[in-house]
């Protein structure tokens, strides 16, 4: 350990998405190497001598105790526990949430290194892990508040690959076997009675970990109350969501220093007949099992739709993936809803 082959591979996955900024602690992790970036694991996140570093990914995360607040995250995953470095900025835009990030050591603010906040998610403590519609995000979920973590890849490949070294290293974990499941039949193991409707598909690891995906149901439902905003002008026979994508709207920040722009997380949905931006809750849905009462706001909520046809043009940049697309819309009768649109798949 580590063999070549993981070497390359952690080395080649250390990219911050271009897309995103990230404070300098940050940046000094994403510039190690090799046997470097190695070093610097055992060194100063391992908190155990014996673990080793089996896969690294750069990913916006959000906790559940802090649900509007996304943060950049370089997330590592050893045999023993998922470890969440994150990004400065999370500390500073979420004071009031200093009984859950301890400050005990702020006074290091002014000296010559930089701290960097890790928190530590034990594989021992892993419960279940929520996959989004699509592969755009995925949940972990421990056993309490405190330990819910909702991972947006934007993108089904790091998603994907993630789970999958995840399933691997759980399968190494030397826990007590479940007692040997009753054979159950397809509709008593995924019907509820109570409610005639189909659950969510689960596959429960050999470590007692649920991994959690989601049916076409949630598809359906998703039409129906994308059919509920457009006011009922189109039949929900006829409705096809063509694609779901977590994207980001761009807001150009105008009198600042330099020309910057501020990317806003949207969920863009496109259906044969129209284009709609949703603010949509990525953290508190399912409920996790402890929760006392529902999210203070919806799973989606609408913030702009326009209708395909009114669509003047698309204007696409030039620059590699990820790629930003400007959707600019002839959207004579409602004159109140001519802000600038610009839509940003990951791009700047």
């Amino acid at each position: 350990y580590p063999s070549e082959f993981l070497m390359q591979k952690i080395t080649e996955d250390n990219q911050i998405p271009v897309h995103l900024h990230v404070s300098v602690s940050l940046q000094y992790v994403a510039g190690l190497k090799g046997s470097a970036l190695v070093e610097f694991f055992h060194g100063n996140v391992a908190e155990v001598e014996n673990e080793e570093l089996r896969h690294l990914m750069w990913s916006s995360v959000l906790f559940y105790k802090t649900p509007n607040v996304e943060v950049m995250a370089c997330v590592l995953l050893s045999t023993k526990a998922i470890y969440f470095l994150l990004d400065d900025s999370f500390i500073h835009a979420d004071e009031h949430q200093s009984d859950f990030w301890n400050k005990e050591n702020s006074d290091c603010e002014n000296s010559s290194f930089h701290l960097s906040r890790c928190f530590v998610l034990k594989l021992n403590d892993l419960q279940s892990v929520n996959v989004g519609l699509f592969d755009q995000y995925f949940r972990i979920t421990g056993h309490s508040a405190d330990h819910i973590v909702t991972c947006l890849t934007r993108d089904s490949y790091n998603t994907h690959t993630f789970i999958q070294q995840l399933m691997a290293v759980l399968s190494l974990l030397a826990r007590t076997p479940s007692p040997e499941p009753v054979d159950k039949d397809f509709y008593s193991e995924f019907g509820s009675k109570n409610t005639g409707k189909m659950e969510n598909y689960e596959l429960i690891h050999s470590s007692r970990v649920k991994f959690i995906y989601p049916n076409e149901e949630e598809i359906g439902d998703l039409a129906f109350l994308v059919a509920e905003k457009m006011d009922g002008l189109t039949n929900l026979q006829s409705l096809n969501i063509l694609l779901y994508v977590l994207a980001f709207q761009v807001n150009h920040v105008e009198g600042s220093a330099q020309n910057t722009s501020s990317l806003q997380p949207k969920t863009l949905i496109l259906t044969s007949s129209d284009l709609f931006l949703f603010d949509e809750d990525y953290i508190s849905y399912p409920l996790p099992e402890f929760a006392k009462e529902p999210p203070k706001r919806d799973k989606y909520q609408l913030a702009d739709g326009r209708r395909i046809r009114d669509l003047d043009r698309v204007l696409m940049g030039y620059q590699t993936y990820p790629q930003a697309l400007t959707f600019v819309f002839d959207d004579v009768q409602n004159q109140d809803l001519m802000q600038n649109l610009t839509l940003d798949h990951f791009g700047e």
